[in-house]
């Protein structure tokens, strides 16, 4: 069966996902992790990509990136990807893949998910437990947001700012969405939506990408096509 084509569309939150080959790691030391966050910058700059968060795991690692152009997403991440790897390959004396085929991505229903896909990005190293807290990894935006650190290239997203009217309030009050933490269901939505393509969101989100896209929105449903019903009379 085609691969569907990826979904993107401007002005859209994406959650993006991008892994190791095999599983392997991506990220060796801090070198290697604040030369992708500088590229990063750099590049979103140039394509007009918006970048609201992420996290670098050892070995893949997850964006929240709204692009402001057409195609400035996907531009953003072939020449980030390339541009890491020949200094990764460099650095480690490695030639060959790095990356576990192209990147995995779906656009989100802000309203209903973009507060949520933050959380669940600030949450990785703690599911895979590498830090006992949030705030102890340093390699996330988590730590931007509560006010540990500046993040000048990073963009909020506007749902951010209505957390609360002083930068301590809106601090507090997306910590405590931390602490909360997502359902299993959740988490599951929001991993499954950006490896399979499908976007994540409502009736009303998905007639208004309708009107953007083409490009089918849904899963169509298993097995053959349902046979027509016989009119009166006809044997089967």
């Amino acid at each position: 069966m085609a691969r569907l084509p990826r979904l993107s569309v401007t002005g859209v939150p994406h959650h993006v996902i991008l892994r190791g080959n095999n599983r392997q790691p991506v990220f060796v030391d801090r070198e290697d992790r604040e030369f992708f966050l500088a590229q990063l910058a750099e590049l979103a700059q140039r394509e007009r990509v918006q970048v609201h968060a992420y996290v670098l795991m050892d070995n893949h690692l997850h964006l929240l990136l709204t692009p402001q152009q057409e195609g400035g997403l996907s531009r953003l991440m072939q020449s980030l990807g390339r541009s890491y790897v020949r200094r990764f390959n460099l650095r480690h004396g490695r030639s060959g893949t790095l990356w576990e085929g192209r990147y995995r991505s779906t656009v989100i229903d802000s309203e209903r998910y973009l507060l949520a896909c933050m959380v669940y990005i600030d949450l990785n190293p703690v599911r895979a437990g590498m830090v006992p807290a949030t705030e102890l990894y340093p390699w996330s935006s988590h730590a931007h947001y509560i006010g540990l650190r500046h993040d000048k290239w990073l963009t909020p997203h506007p749902l951010v700012w209505s957390l609360g009217n002083t930068p301590f309030a809106r601090e507090a009050a997306y910590a405590e969405l931390v602490r909360q933490g997502l359902s299993t269901a959740r988490q599951r939505e929001l991993s499954e939506s950006a490896l399979q393509g499908w976007p994540l969101g409502g009736a009303v989100f998905l007639a208004r990408l309708r009107e953007q896209t083409a490009r089918r929105l849904e899963k169509g449903r298993a097995g053959r096509p349902r046979a027509p019903a016989a009119a009166p009379g006809e044997s089967g």
